[in-house]
């Protein structure tokens, strides 16, 4: 993936040259712009024997043309745009959903507008509205979905206060554009708070009430230990509760075996707690996430969350995307070594099973080997 940052300084120049009162009445509006290109291609093979589907191959390659910029000469108030295109190479398209019969790569070809926002920022507090990508914590609930071509973003309007070692956010989202060709029309709420105790423990509470779903309201601590020899240990220990949505409409529910979201009766339970350690150039870590089964699957669904970068979560193959009814539990080990200027290694182990008090029968849903350089 390459990035190129330039000023727009010589294009406006350019482009208004021809008239002084162009170029003053340009400069008036906007003021210090920059640009951003980035080109990134990717080919990817998923072989699936489960469904009986051929094997699919994906060239594709994203391209991202953004712009910031200050706005009417106005201290901290700026504007931010952005284009992207994702479009794959005819002799290389053989993936759902561009082709029938084939395994999936969630990368169609695609244009859009990923981002325009304007926002303003005043002594610590910042408004934004428009559309914007937003990644909260780890991304286990709020996330952008980064590893696919395509970006998932919020259409929203929201404050954020930041005051020494609190941070705060508020926000209201009208819209969430997936990653793939659809949107998810939503009035939801995302409550964030934050604070800095000191470099061993932040401590973050939230509430995230999305519409037709589930309101989302959980706890997390992390926190990094030094020691001597270069020596850290770095931890996260998480909690979280789904509740019946606070948020309803006459839409159809996001995730949950209702037709009526008034009917959703979600009640299923989340915690997650990892560790690793940090020694030389080496990291070693284990971690243990539980996502509990709904109290009643005929009205709720298992603990799940539809906003997230699910992609980093149980495993890169991407089998749990949605959680089993029976609810699922994910311990993995990693091992990584980084070689500095020759780049980093990493493996990690998944071994998955479901919620033993909810499960009917075995409970080992397999396991999963990961690798990346």
């Amino acid at each position: 993936m390459k990035t190129i940052k330039m000023s727009l300084a010589a294009v406006m120049a350019a482009t208004v040259a021809t008239t002084g009162a162009s170029a003053n009445m340009l400069e008036e509006i906007i003021s210090n712009p920059q640009l951003d290109i980035e080109i990134r291609p990717r080919y990817e093979f998923v072989s699936d024997d489960h469904d009986g589907l051929d094997d699919a191959k994906a060239l594709t390659v994203r391209t991202a043309i953004g712009v910031k910029m200050g706005l009417l000469g106005v201290e901290g108030l700026n504007a931010q745009l952005q284009g992207m295109s994702v479009d794959n190479f005819g002799w290389v398209d053989d993936y759902a959903p561009e082709k029938d019969g084939y395994a999936k790569v969630l990368d169609p070809a695609q244009t859009r507008m990923t981002q325009a926002n304007i926002s303003y920022t005043y002594e610590g507090f910042t408004g934004i509205f428009g559309r914007k990508m937003v990644v909260l914590d780890n991304a286990r609930f709020i996330g952008n979905v980064g590893w696919r071509q395509m970006p998932q973003t919020y259409d929203l309007v929201a404050g954020i206060y930041g005051w020494e070692k609190l941070n705060l956010l508020a926000a209201y989202v009208t819209q969430v554009n997936q990653i793939v060709d659809s949107k998810l029309n939503t009035g939801t709420v995302l409550l964030h708070g934050s604070y800095d105790f000191m470099p061993e423990l932040k401590v973050t509470a939230y509430d995230y009430m999305v519409q037709n779903f589930a309101d989302q309201f959980g706890i997390r601590a992390e926190g990094t230990f030094g020691f001597e020899g270069d020596m850290k240990l770095k931890y996260e220990a998480e909690y979280a509760h789904q509740n019946d949505p606070t948020l309803t409409d006459d839409g159809e529910p996001v995730v949950g075996p209702v037709a009526d979201p008034d009917d959703l009766e979600q009640d299923a339970d989340y915690y997650n707690i990892a560790a690793s350690l940090l020694w030389n150039n080496f990291t070693i870590g284990a971690g243990y996430e539980f996502l509990g089964a709904a109290d009643d699957t005929a009205t709720g669904s298992a603990f799940t969350t539809p906003l997230a970068t699910l992609h980093k979560f149980n495993g890169w193959a991407d089998v749990f995307l949605s959680t089993p009814d029976e609810g699922l539990t994910d311990f993995s080990v990693k091992l990584a070594y980084n070689f500095g200027e020759y780049g980093k290694i990493l493996g990690v182990y998944h071994m998955f099973t479901s919620d033993d008090d909810n499960a009917a029968g075995d409970a080992d849903l397999g396991d999963e080997i990961d690798v990346a350089y």
